[in-house]
């Protein structure tokens, strides 16, 4: 998105993106009992892991939820979609919203095709990841410990060996990441554009 500030305080339609998605969680809050009135703002790390980390250090001590990791970047999330994440998580431990994969995908290596993917096995991964909050909290330590950079959690908790169940995605919790994806949502909440 450019330089400047950081991407979470970005505004669409007049709010910042950062805003618009903790709006979405509070207003989840009837199933999310646990969940309470924002207790700190913490820095982020150098890395996701490093920020979810440190955001998880404001646990209350002996916490044993489930704990909602989010993009910022995802403002158009949905309170139907991060409530069925938060219920997944607290039945099987961990879940996450997944998109199937529509195009072919093709591995490549060297400027070479190798192999084609079977796209009816493919999905992309979305936020909010939900976990049992000492899942969470191992699969993170052993990362940690194992000095692997995850891309999200639900990898790090893949790596522990533990199941994590996909839950059906949103397109329109797209995450913004170009000046193309702003529009697009700026477009959606117009109502100029579909999700």
């Amino acid at each position: 998105m450019g330089p400047g500030r950081p991407k979470a305080f970005l505004e669409l339609a007049g709010q910042a993106l950062v805003l618009r998605s903790a709006l979405v969680f509070d207003a989840a809050r009837a199933l999310l009992l646990s969940v309470r009135k924002l207790v700190a703002v913490v820095p982020g790390g150098e890395r996701r892991q490093d920020s979810v980390l440190l955001g998880m250090k404001q646990a209350p001590e002996g916490f044993d939820g489930v704990v909602l990791v989010h993009d910022a970047a995802r403002p158009l999330v949905e309170v139907a979609l991060v409530e069925a994440v938060a219920r997944e998580a607290a039945g099987a431990g961990a879940a996450l919203p997944v998109l199937p994969v529509v195009d072919t995908v093709k591995r490549v290596r060297d400027g070479l095709v190798v192999e084609t993917l079977d796209r009816e096995e493919l999905g992309t991964a979305q936020t909010p990841q939900g976990f049992r909050f000492p899942l969470l909290v191992d699969a993170y330590e052993a990362a940690r410990r194992d000095r692997v950079t995850v891309t999200d959690e639900a990898m790090a908790v893949e790596r522990l060996g533990a199941p994590v169940r996909a839950v059906p995605g949103s397109p329109r919790n797209r995450k913004i990441t170009t000046p193309e994806d702003l529009a697009w949502a700026e477009g959606v909440l117009a109502g100029l554009v579909r999700a």
